[in-house]
């Protein structure tokens, strides 16, 4: 394939490939952050580890994630994507295993860590920044078709975790997916291309021209802000709703199927995010979406009967994922194509971030006060904080574009 056709205009049919290998690839590295929830309770019971220790192995892989993601954003828009997907292949397979052999919290914290690091880092935000800019039209569609191989995996890989607990126990299991994943993901990285207009605007030192009246470095502050308060709610269920309804009495795989269904309905929250932003913009469908997980999640700990979290999990799903995909189509329109894989790592880095703070909070909690009401009316708070900050962002925008529109007239 010619990485720079003369017509940087026309999207590249690749683009699509690209849109498949990165959902897939997203879809097996977030599988294994939101199986920690599956894990969480066999390995206190064998081990002795409180849940709030044992939700900081959530934490830990989150702030790896974090922290190197804003590495690998800086390596990307130096030097490409090309071999992140072969290199976050091996990682998972390899930390996987060595999950199997674990004994101490300092070996859970570590080999999470390094997943996050080395797997989870290299194989969604660069990514994601490659594949929004294979696409000139409809980049939020795009964008949210691949953001939502996250919310599928979370919702699979939990679940056939779960299957593979009751048969096997933890250590099998961590072995099973080692190999599993490696067989996928690897066929799948070798696949990753860089974007021909991300590489003509590298190679070239070209960029784009930006319309957006708030400098790029405003708009990464603002979005990284937000993203913290945001994370903060959208991880305490993430972590801590299986947990939640085997506490009541809910089987382990019935409580999966929860959580199944919840991230299939977020598969299509982060399709209909990414769509919604390029319909009525990428700023007004965050605020749309947040305002709707700060609402729902609250009320876990409160409902009763499957029906009930069924719908719930739906309603949830939907919004936090729609979140998600917006967070990323927001990036994508405020800032240029050579900064766009260090903007998104610098947001990601302030969402992992309070992911991981959210995971562990809820775990705490937890402890404290022996259930889980207060732990998700915490993460219901930090979504209100972070619907605050949108407004005041969407009011900043809007009192920048004012004095433009008077010039122009």
């Amino acid at each position: 394939m010619n990485s720079q056709p003369e017509n940087l205009e026309k999207d590249p049919p690749y683009g699509w490939l690209m849109v498949f290998v990165v959902f897939s690839l997203s879809a097996l590295s977030f599988g294994v952050v939101g199986s920690i929830s599956v894990f969480l309770k066999p390995l206190s019971a064998e081990f002795g580890w409180g849940r709030g220790d044992t939700s900081l192995g959530y934490t830990a892989a989150a702030f790896s994630s974090a922290l190197f993601g804003v590495l690998w954003g800086y390596v990307a828009d130096k030097f490409g994507t090309r071999w992140f997907g072969v290199i976050a292949a091996f990682t998972m397979a390899i930390t996987l295993y060595l999950m199997s052999t674990q004994s101490s919290l300092f070996e859970f914290y570590l080999y999470y860590f390094l997943f996050g690091a080395l797997g989870n880092a290299l194989a969604s935000t660069p990514l994601f920044a490659n594949v929004g800019f294979w696409f000139r039209k409809n980049p939020g569609l795009a964008i949210g078709v691949t953001a939502s191989g996250g919310a599928v995996g979370q919702g699979i890989v939990p679940y056939c975790v779960g299957i593979s607990l009751d048969a096997y126990g933890w250590q099998s299991t961590y072995i099973i997916m080692a190999g599993v994943y490696l067989a996928i993901a690897l066929p799948l990285g070798l696949l990753v291309r860089e974007s021909p207009w991300r590489q003509k605007a590298r190679l070239e030192g070209t960029n784009e021209e930006r319309t957006f009246p708030l400098s790029e470095i405003e708009v990464v502050v603002w979005i990284s802000v937000a993203v913290i308060f945001c994370c903060n709610c959208m991880s305490v269920p993430i972590v801590h709703l299986v947990p939640l309804l085997t506490d009541d009495g809910i089987s382990l795989s019935s409580a999966t199927s929860v959580l199944m269904v919840l991230m299939f309905s977020g598969a299509v929250g982060r399709i209909s995010g990414g769509k919604l932003g390029d319909m009525i913009g990428a700023l007004p469908t965050y605020m749309l979406m947040s305002a709707g997980q700060t609402f729902f999640v609250f009320w876990f700990p409160h409902v009763e009967g499957m029906t009930s979290l069924y719908i719930l999990a739906i309603l949830f799903g939907f919004t936090y994922s729609g979140v998600m995909s917006s967070i990323l189509v927001c990036t994508r329109m405020m800032v240029g194509a050579n900064f766009a894989a260090r903007a998104m790592s610098i947001t990601s880095f302030f969402g992992w971030t309070g992911m991981g703070l959210g995971g562990f909070f809820g775990g705490k909690l937890f402890d404290i006060y022996g259930n889980y009401d207060l732990s998700f009316a915490f993460a219901s708070g930090m979504g209100v904080i972070n619907l605050v900050i949108l407004t005041c962002f969407f009011f900043r925008i809007r009192s920048k574009r004012q004095p433009a529109k008077l010039v122009a007239a």
